[in-house]
C-alpha cells in the first residue's frame, strides 16, 4: 500500500486539487443556469450557455492537441486555469455593476470553453505521464469517482449558496478552489518531460501535426468507430441535458431545490459506478461493456422520466441511467491509453474531442429547440383528455417529457446500429491489447 501511494503521490495531489477546482467551476455554471432561466424562462436561451462553451472546444480541439504536444504541459495548464478564473472575475464585476446580460454570459462561456480546449489535452497527457501503466484502471476509476462527487455536490452547494448569498458567494468559492489548485500545480507537482515531445521535424506545422492525429484514427478502425459511437451517445445525452432543467423547473412538483436533488442523484449513481469500476477486474471484452452500459443507460432513464410525474421517480431514473456511465468511461480510458502512444496522445485526443464532442452543442441546441419550439407548443394544443396528455401530462413541462421519450428511442437506435459495426472488432488484435491492465 505504501509503495502504491508513493507511486501515485503526484497523481493524487494533482487529481484532488484539480477536482476541487472542477467543483467550483461546476457550481458557477449551475448557478448561472438558474440565473438565466429565472431571467428568460427559455430552455433554448439557457441551452446556449452550453453551446457557447462547447463550440470553441469542438472547433479548436484538433489544433489545440497539436500545440499541446509541443508546449510545456504544466505551464499550459497554469495559464489556461488563470484565464478561466479571469472569466469568473468578469462575471462578478458585471453582476456587481448590474450589467450582466445573457449575451455577456454567452461570450464569457465561449472564452472559458476556448481555455478548456487547450488545457484538456495537456491534462490528459499529464495524467498518462505521472501514472504508472499498471495503475491506469485504478486512476481512471478515481477520476470517475471525483467526477461523480462533483456531480453530487455542485448542484446542492450551488443551490444553497445561490439562495442565501447569491451569485457572489458561488463565484467566491469558485475562485478560492482555483487558488488551491493553482498553488498545488505550481509548487507541488513535477510533470516528467516527454522526450518525444518535440520529436520529428521541428518545422512541422500545427496543421501537419493535427493531420497526423487524424491519420492515426483512420488507421485504427476500432478507435475511430468507438469515437463515432460516443458522438451519437453525446448527441442524445446533451439533448437530454437541455431538456432536464425546463422539465423539472416547470413542473408543479419541481423547482430549483428539486432540480439540485435530481442532478445530485446522478452524481450518487456515478459515485457508486466509479467505485465499482475501481475494484472490478478487467473484463474479457471492453467493447461489449461499453456498448451494453450505454444501451442500458439510454434505454431506461429517458423513458422513466417521460412517463412519470414525481421527483422520487426522477431521482430513480437518474440513478439507473448514471450508475453504469463510469464503467463505460473507465473501459474506454483503458482502451485509449493502452493503444495510443504517449507521444501521439495530445494530437489523437484532440481529434477525438472534435469528433466525439461536436454533437454536444448540436444536441444541446436540438434539445432546447425541441422543447421550446416543437414539443411544448404541441402539448399546449393537445386535447387534455387525449392520448398525449395521458402519457406525458399537461401544462408546461409535458413537452419536455415528450422530448425525453423521443430521446429514449434515439438512444436505443444509436446503440443497436453501432453495436453491429463494432461487433467485428471484438476479437481483433486491438481488443487483445485492450485487455491488458
Amino acid at each position: 500500500m505504501k509503495n502504491n501511494y508513493k507511486e501515485l503521490k503526484t497523481f493524487l495531489i494533482l487529481w484532488s486539487t484539480q477536482s476541487l477546482s472542477q467543483l467550483g467551476s461546476a457550481m458557477t455554471s449551475f448557478a448561472l443556469t438558474l440565473w438565466l432561466y429565472e431571467k428568460t424562462g427559455s430552455a433554448l436561451q439557457t441551452a446556449f450557455l452550453s453551446i457557447c462553451s462547447y463550440t470553441p472546444y469542438v472547433l479548436m480541439s484538433i489544433f489545440a492537441g497539436a500545440l499541446s504536444d509541443r508546449w510545456d504541459k504544466k505551464r499550459t495548464m497554469l495559464v489556461c486555469d488563470t484565464l478561466a478564473a479571469c472569466c469568473s472575475v468578469l462575471v462578478l464585476i458585471l453582476l456587481k455593476t448590474d450589467s450582466l446580460l445573457p449575451v455577456h454570459m454567452y461570450m464569457i462561456n465561449a472564452a472559458s470553453g476556448l481555455m478548456n480546449t487547450v488545457q484538456q489535452p495537456a491534462s490528459e497527457v499529464t495524467m498518462t505521464l505521472i501514472t504508472p501503466k499498471e495503475h491506469y484502471q485504478r486512476t481512471s476509476g478515481l477520476r470517475s469517482f471525483s467526477n461523480s462527487l462533483v456531480t453530487i455536490l455542485h448542484p446542492v452547494i450551488a443551490t444553497s449558496l445561490y439562495a442565501t448569498v447569491g451569485m457572489y458567494g458561488v463565484i467566491g468559492v469558485d475562485l478560492a478552489t482555483f487558488a488551491v489548485a493553482f498553488a498545488a500545480l505550481a509548487l507541488c507537482v513535477n510533470i516528467p518531460s516527454l522526450e518525444t515531445q518535440r520529436s520529428g521535424d521541428p518545422k512541422e506545422t500545427v496543421l501537419s501535426s493535427a493531420k497526423s492525429g487524424l491519420t492515426y484514427l483512420r488507421q485504427n478502425g476500432l478507435i475511430l468507430w468507438l469515437i463515432l459511437f460516443l458522438a451519437g451517445v453525446n448527441f442524445v445525452a446533451s439533448a437530454f441535458d437541455a431538456a432536464l432543467p425546463p422539465y423539472v423547473l416547470s413542473h408543479e412538483n419541481g423547482g430549483e431545490t428539486v432540480l439540485g436533488v435530481v442532478m445530485s442523484c446522478a452524481g450518487i449513481a456515478s459515485l457508486v459506478g466509479s467505485l465499482a469500476a475501481t475494484i472490478l477486474p478487467a473484463p474479457k471484452n471492453r467493447i461489449r461493456v461499453i456498448l451494453l452500459t450505454m444501451l442500458f443507460s439510454l434505454g431506461t432513464e429517458n423513458f422513466i422520466l417521460a412517463f412519470t410525474r414525481t421527483p422520487i421517480w426522477w431521482c430513480i431514473a437518474q440513478i439507473i441511467g448514471w450508475s453504469v456511465v463510469p464503467i463505460m468511461n473507465t473501459n474506454l480510458d483503458v482502451i485509449l491509453r493502452n493503444t495510443i502512444p504517449a507521444k501521439m496522445q495530445g494530437r489523437v485526443y484532440s481529434c477525438r474531442n472534435t469528433m466525439q464532442f461536436f454533437t454536444i452543442p448540436v444536441g444541446t441546441f436540438a434539445g432546447g429547440f425541441m422543447v421550446d419550439k416543437i414539443c411544448e407548443p404541441l402539448m399546449a394544443q393537445a386535447d387534455s383528455d387525449g392520448l398525449l396528455a395521458e402519457i406525458f401530462g399537461v401544462g408546461k413541462g409535458s413537452g419536455a417529457a415528450l422530448v425525453m421519450f423521443i430521446l429514449g428511442i434515439m438512444g436505443i437506435t444509436v446503440c443497436l446500429i453501432f453495436g453491429k459495426i463494432l461487433r467485428k472488432y471484438e476479437f481483433t488484435e486491438l481488443t487483445v491489447k485492450n485487455d491488458l491492465g
